[in-house]
């Protein structure tokens, strides 16, 4: 089963990955990060198919998908 990790502190609450979600697992949350910003949130972790156009579409690189052990980065900084 795929899983999301959502690096808290790299996010800004942009959004673009909860507009993106094909699966509507995202959302923004209630709490601050120490850079001021409502971070991005899994709601329903168990939805996810794995398709990662959340990590595609984080400008923050702050997103992760692991699929069955496997870490895949889409940019290499």
């Amino acid at each position: 089963m795929p899983a999301i990790e959502i690096n808290h502190e790299r996010c800004k609450g942009c959004e673009r990955c909860v507009d993106a979600c094909p699966q509507g697992i995202l959302a923004l949350g209630r709490q601050l990060n120490s850079r001021g910003y409502y971070y991005a949130t899994v709601l329903k972790p168990h939805r996810c198919i794995g398709c990662r156009i959340c990590a595609i579409n984080c400008p923050d690189l702050a997103i992760e998908v692991l699929a069955e052990g496997t870490t895949y980065e889409y940019f290499a900084y």
